[in-house]
């Protein structure tokens, strides 16, 4: 008995066959399994029949129209995305030390962000890190701070402060927000607006989950807006949110960075301006606490300070938060 116990002991699981048989466990079906990690069906079906015999035990249960997790595989199947898991952060460590700004950079940006930012982002890879393979992921906060815990993402892109444990932030620039009406709104073209003016305004916002929307309601509620007050919510980005404003149903915040680009292209449209101090936001890089790449990320930011500087914005100094 013991000289079996000692053989068991002998098969040690291949990183192949734990892949195969997380793909089968998310996925419940061979051939989409097989699909998402690049394997065929066969080699898939006989990774996870060699993890089986390894660790004696059936992991799952075979049909002729479904596949299905045993109890066991249930409970191995989180520790093999662990190991996974750890199998990939040893890799990034070591990609980071043997050459920074070299490999796959996944980034994720917010939607009130990337279309005016990313410009100033790939013109800074493409010119100064040609070997950087950077991949943009645009999704809301919620979604872009769950791929950081999870690994999915390296470095995002967005408003601060988020006050999320775990994640360092790396301050990029200040900027303000704009007020954008009709062309003929009696407000357009001051320069001089108080924030008072926005307690009766018909003020236009983004959906829910959406941080700008966020940010724009706490504006509005330090400049005495009731709750009472109007505020219709209809858009699910800011372009459809400006063409609602040309339409006459209201008014709406624009941060600075994308006022030309919004606003450039329809006469009906015009801006004004508030007074000094103006409501504004904080746009930062954030990363995980303890990223294995964190010396290369605050060299990312350090450029990217200097990038941002040709925009409306007031760029901001290499402190971090945590």
């Amino acid at each position: 008995m013991a000289q079996s116990n000692q053989g068991n002991r002998i098969k040690q699981p291949s990183l192949s066959q734990l892949r195969a048989f997380v793909a089968v466990a998310e996925y419940l079906h061979f051939r989409d399994a097989a699909a998402a990690i690049g394997m065929s069906q066969p080699a898939l079906s006989g990774a996870v029949s060699a993890l089986e015999e390894a660790l004696g035990v059936q992991l799952i249960e075979r049909t002729t129209r479904k596949v299905l997790l045993s109890p066991a595989g249930e409970r191995l199947a989180v520790r093999a995305r662990v190991v996974l898991e750890a199998v990939g952060e040893l890799m990034e460590e070591a990609e980071a030390v043997r050459a920074p700004f070299t490999g796959v950079l996944r980034l994720g940006v917010i939607p009130t962000v990337a279309p005016y930012l990313l410009p100033a982002v790939l013109r800074l890879v493409h010119d100064r890190y040609p070997e950087l393979d950077l991949q943009v992921h645009e999704e809301q906060t919620s979604s872009l701070l769950e791929g950081l815990a999870a690994g999915r993402l390296d470095l995002l892109l967005l408003a601060v402060p988020l006050g999320v444990p775990g994640v360092v932030e790396l301050p990029l620039f200040d900027e303000d927000f704009v007020l954008v009406m009709e062309r003929e709104h009696w407000l357009g073209g001051r320069t001089d607006i108080p924030r008072e003016a926005l307690r009766e305004l018909p003020l236009l916002l983004l959906d829910e989950g959406h941080c700008l929307r966020d940010q724009a309601l706490d504006i509005c509620r330090e400049a005495g807006r009731t709750e009472g007050a109007p505020v219709t919510t209809t858009a699910a980005g800011l372009s459809t949110l400006v063409q609602l404003v040309a339409g006459g149903l209201g008014v709406t915040l624009l941060p600075r960075t994308a006022v030309t680009v919004e606003t450039g292209r329809n006469d009906a449209l015009t801006t004004g301006y508030f007074t000094e101090p103006a409501p504004s936001r904080r746009v930062a890089l954030a990363m995980r606490t303890g990223a294995a790449r964190h010396e290369e990320f605050e060299e990312f930011a350090a450029a990217l300070r200097v990038a941002m500087k040709a925009l409306p914005v007031r760029v901001t100094t290499g402190t971090h938060s945590d």
